[in-house]
């Protein structure tokens, strides 16, 4: 049962700073948008912030999996890998949409 709430709680931990990180991603891509770049690289540096939170709470069950003690991973861990790894790639894709946004504006001469 303990091992079971441990699971629960840090697949919770991964969702939260996953969901965090996907929506600071969103922000900076709108912050971008209507030309507040500054702002917008401070949403991707708070992305990044709060994947690596989800990345440590990941790397605690990789640690505890190495070491022999693995927890059966049940359909919450799932939804949690998967928040994660979305929230990744939506980061990533941010990240070069702000460099397009910024190259596409220098031709403008904005």
């Amino acid at each position: 049962m303990a091992d079971t709430l441990q699971l629960e709680q840090v697949s919770f931990e991964i969702i939260l700073h996953a969901g965090n990180a996907r929506s600071s991603a969103m922000e900076a891509l709108q912050l971008v948008k209507h030309h507040e770049c500054e702002k917008g690289y401070q949403k991707i540096q708070e992305a990044e912030s709060e994947l690596s939170q989800a990345h440590q709470a990941q790397t605690r069950l990789l640690q505890k999996e190495a070491q022999g003690e693995g927890l059966s991973p049940n359909l919450l861990l799932i939804h949690a890998q998967d928040h994660l790894m979305t929230a990744m790639t939506v980061k990533d894709l941010a990240k070069e949409m702000i460099h397009l946004y910024q190259e596409l504006g220098k031709g403008r001469g904005e």
